[in-house]
């Protein structure tokens, strides 16, 4: 999607480590315009697909799965990272780490939420290494559920994550593929 890459190269910055800050309008701050763009996108790439219900992590993946699934007609399921007073135990779970905070999550989702009945589109804001897509498919398949595909904002192509997962059959479309990023700031994409 070339106008997000316009957007990323204009608003996003480049931290050490790798890390690409796009809190200005897609993780922190919200850009709702655009975010309805973006979703529009993930609509056409999975047009034909029986998609009953959109499944994203907190916190970061709500805001696009949620723009997602109001275009869908579908409801919204999201992971938490931790058991709360609000969620009973009885629960599908399991470890993902974060890239982008360096640790380990036990992520939930009730088992009222998610059942064998559904056909799931995974939504986030990034897929780096590709463990938190891993984890949300394993909940998926725990609650006999089909994971239809996964919708990514962006992705850093230069991580095997999106490799990792397009190689074990799972359909993965990202909006904006990163190949590079330079200590300078430069940003370079993967042809679309």
């Amino acid at each position: 999607m070339v106008k997000l890459e316009e957007k990323i190269r204009r608003e996003g910055k480049v931290l050490p480590g790798n890390i690409l800050k796009v809190s200005s309008f897609l993780n922190h701050k919200i850009d709702v315009l655009f975010m309805d763009e973006m979703a529009a996108e993930f609509v056409r790439l999975f047009k034909g697909c029986e998609i009953n219900k959109v499944l994203t992590i907190e916190s970061s993946g709500i805001a696009i799965a949620c723009a997602v699934a109001r275009l869908l007609k579908v409801p919204v399921v999201f992971c938490k990272k931790t058991l709360s007073t609000n969620v009973n135990e009885d629960v599908f779970s399991t470890p993902i780490h974060s890239f982008t905070h360096g640790r380990d999550y036990n992520v939930i989702v009730s088992k009222d939420f998610i059942g064998p009945d559904d056909k799931i589109l995974i939504v986030d804001d990034f897929l780096a290494n590709g463990c938190a897509l891993e984890g949300l498919a394993d909940l998926v398949n725990k609650a006999g559920a089909k994971v239809v595909g996964a919708g990514i904002c962006i992705e850093k192509g230069f991580q095997d994550g999106g490799n990792k997962l397009r190689e074990k059959g799972m359909k993965v479309e990202s909006l904006a593929i990163v190949e590079k990023m330079t200590d300078d700031g430069q940003i370079e994409f993967r042809p679309q």
